[in-house]
C-alpha cells in the first residue's frame, strides 16, 4: 500500500520500528515561518522526531528590513551537535536537513555534523537546500556561501532542493527550456547528489498561470504542475518544501512520489496563505495539508 494511503504515524513506524528522526540545522525566527520555524513543525506534524539546531535566532526574517537577534558561529553549532552526540542519539537519525548558511564556518560545522551522523548511521541521508537567492532578489547570501554550496555542500548531499535561480547558478547552465533545466539538474547530480528537486520552475513549456516543480533521480525526471497563486511576498516556502520532500522520500524511496506529495502539501499551504492575504505562511492553520493535502496533482514523466 502506498505511504500516502497510510496514517502518517503508522508510516513512521515502518522505518526502523520507531519514529523517524531528522537533524535539522537552519536559521530560526521567533515570529513567522522561515528556516527551522518553517521546516520543523511540518515534519513533526507528519510524525517525525526533529532535532532542531538553530544557526541564527532572530525576532523575524530579514525581509522586513529590521530585526533583532544574533547569528551563531560555527563553534556554537559544533557545541550543540556535540552535546546531541553525547546523548548517543545521532545513530538514530535518518537524515540531516540544512538550509540557509550564514557564514562559511557554519557551513563547515554543518558538514561536520553530516559526517558524524553518517559515521553513526551509514544509511542516513543528507538533504541540502542550497539557499543562495532567487529570481526576484538575486544572490542574497554572504560572499563565499555560493562557492561553499557548489564546492562542498552540494557534492556531499544525497538530495538537493534548489529553486530554478539556484539551479542555474550552481550548474552554470541556462534553464529557460525544459531540456536545459533537465541538463542543468543532471549536471548537479554529476557533482554527487542522487536526487535533485527543483522548485519554482518556469520553462518554455510552462503555461501562463502555472508553476512547475521537477525532480530527477536515476536518469529519470518528473514534473508536477500547479496553479500559480496571487501571493504577497511570503518567505519560507522553500524551507517547508525541502522538509516535506525529504520526509516523503525517506518513507517512499521514490523521488516521483515525494515530488507529488510535497507539491500537493505546499500548494495547499500557499493557497490558504494567499486566501488570507497573509505576509507570513499559515503553517499552523494549514497543518492538515501536511498529512492530508486538499488537492493532489498529476506526476508527469518528462
Amino acid at each position: 500500500m502506498p505511504f500516502a494511503k497510510l496514517g502518517y504515524q503508522a508510516a513512521a513506524l515502518l522505518i526502523g520500528g520507531s519514529a523517524m528522526k531528522v537533524l535539522s540545522i537552519q536559521s530560526h525566527v521567533a515570529y513567522g515561518h522561515v528556516g527551522n520555524a518553517s521546516a520543523v513543525f511540518p515534519m513533526q506534524r507528519m510524525g517525525v522526531e526533529v532535532l532542531p539546531v538553530h544557526t541564527v535566532q532572530f525576532s523575524n526574517h530579514t525581509g522586513y528590513g529590521a530585526w533583532r537577534g544574533r547569528v551563531f558561529d560555527g563553534p556554537a553549532i559544533e557545541e550543540v551537535v556535540q552535546g546531541i552526540e553525547e546523548r548517543g542519539v545521532l545513530g538514530g537519525c535518518d537524515a540531516v536537513l540544512s538550509g540557509y548558511m550564514g557564514s562559511p564556518d557554519i557551513g563547515t560545522a554543518i558538514l561536520d555534523a553530516v559526517a558524524k551522523v553518517r559515521a553513526a548511521n551509514p544509511k542516513a541521508l543528507y538533504c541540502c537546500d542550497p539557499v543562495i537567492g532567487d529570481t526576484y532578489s538575486g544572490v542574497y547570501v554572504r560572499p563565499g556561501i555560493a562557492e561553499l554550496m557548489r564546492e562542498r555542500a552540494v557534492p556531499a548531499a544525497d538530495i538537493v532542493t534548489p529553486n530554478q535561480f539556484e539551479l542555474n547558478l550552481l550548474s552554470g547552465q541556462p534553464t529557460g527550456t525544459l531540456a536545459e533545466a533537465k541538463a542543468a539538474a543532471s549536471a548537479i547530480q554529476a557533482l554527487g547528489p542522487r536526487v535533485v528537486l527543483v522548485t519554482s520552475v518556469t520553462t518554455d513549456v510552462t503555461p501562463e498561470g502555472a508553476i512547475d516543480m521537477m525532480a530527477g533521480e536515476g536518469g529519470q525526471f518528473w514534473r508536477v504542475r500547479t496553479p500559480r497563486l496571487e501571493l504577497k511576498a511570503v518567505s519560507g516556502a522553500g524551507d517547508a518544501v525541502a522538509a516535506l520532500f525529504l520526509v516523503h522520500y525517506l518513507r517512499s524511496g521514490s523521488a516521483a512520489t515525494a515530488l507529488g506529495m510535497a507539491a500537493a502539501s505546499i500548494h495547499g499551504l500557499l493557497k490558504q496563505t494567499a486566501e488570507a492575504g497573509s505576509m507570513e505562511l499559515l503553517t499552523v492553520e494549514a497543518q492538515d495539508e501536511f498529512v492530508s493535502p486538499t488537492k493532489t496533482f498529476p506526476i508527469e514523466a518528462v
